[in-house]
């Protein structure tokens, strides 16, 4: 099983969701699911979860297992310029897990949602069977509202001819040791992010329907640039020298391969008034939107005038 193809398929079988059920204004595809409420209102639905040795380490304190199991969805909140409102933790725990152990964590899940303004109203405790295997698991469900003037920011609205920025730096959940090559997640920015619901409210009030696109990178700088691109019918150019770089990176081509950034890319028109810096995050160009044409990839990165597909440059859940 290949991620991508799997969200391909269910995306396809989606495409009429929305006819079916008028209420569904956004449904699989983009940072978060649109729902209109009875009397108008807009809704952001988003999941997310966290798996023990994929996002984080058996020696991972408990404390940064719930920070990051809540901050990685209220990243799709902002992602969408989103206020979170209200979040749901579901959480199988391995067979044995000691009591104290899961006291300790939802305190911790209750510390985060309230610090991350998604306050904790619900949820869901199973353990794994004897002998199964199973790994500590949470999935969390945020529900949030769109910004009250621009809307929900959707990642298929870019148009060739758009600048794209990002947030931040790239690259610094991952360690880079002496032979180039990255480990596991360790103890970095992945742990301890804070989402960009700020710097994604700020952009929404500064530049308006001027802000086309935007999604947060989670999986990889290239990957998900491709994937922005693919919803908007268009392709994308990063040049790979004014990629902004952790510390202690500096290849942006691995740089934009490995996920867990947390950042926001988004695209604006090119007459539009983008700040050096937003609620003091700076904001740096990396390329731009052009058109895209038959067989091409849909994210190039340019470095030092040569040109590689970005399309796979990213993380893919396979098994």
């Amino acid at each position: 099983m290949r991620e991508g193809e799997l969200l391909n398929r269910i995306f396809a079988r989606s495409a009429t969701l929305s006819d079916a059920f008028p209420a569904v204004e956004v449904g699989p595809g983009d940072d978060c699911a649109v729902v209109v409420a009875p009397g108008g209102s807009r809704l952001l639905l988003k999941v997310d979860q966290v798996v023990e040795g994929r996002h984080f380490t058996t020696e991972t304190p408990l404390d940064l297992i719930a920070r990051k199991a809540i901050a990685r969805a209220v990243s799709d909140i902002g992602a969408m310029a989103g206020t979170p409102l209200a979040s749901l933790v579901g959480a199988v725990l391995p067979h044995g897990y000691e009591q104290s152990r899961a006291d300790a964590l939802y305190d911790a899940l209750l510390k985060w949602s309230l610090h991350f303004g998604c306050p904790l109203v619900g949820g869901d405790t199973a353990i794994f069977a004897r002998g199964s295997g199973g790994v500590l698991t949470l999935s969390v469900s945020i529900i949030g509202t769109p910004h009250a003037a621009r809307g929900p920011v959707l990642r298929g609205g870019a148009r060739p001819g758009d600048d794209v920025f990002v947030t931040g730096t790239i690259g610094g959940s991952f360690r880079q040791h002496a032979d180039a090559d990255f480990s596991f997640p360790g103890g970095g920015k992945h742990l301890t992010f804070t989402p960009r619901t700020r710097e994604a409210t700020a952009l929404a009030d500064t530049l308006g329907e001027s802000l086309h696109a935007m999604m947060d990178i989670s999986d990889g700088l290239g990957l998900d640039a491709a994937r922005l691109a693919t919803r908007s019918n268009a392709a994308i150019e990063l040049d790979a020298n004014h990629i902004p770089l952790s510390p202690g990176q500096s290849d942006p081509l691995r740089a934009a391969a490995h996920g867990e950034d947390y950042e926001l890319l988004f695209t604006a028109a090119p007459a539009a008034p983008v700040p050096a810096t937003i609620a003091g995050t700076p904001l740096t160009r990396i390329g731009r939107v052009i058109a895209h044409g038959t067989g091409q990839p849909r994210c190039v990165l340019i470095h030092n005038g040569t040109r590689t597909s970005a399309d796979a440059l990213g993380w893919e859940h396979a098994g």
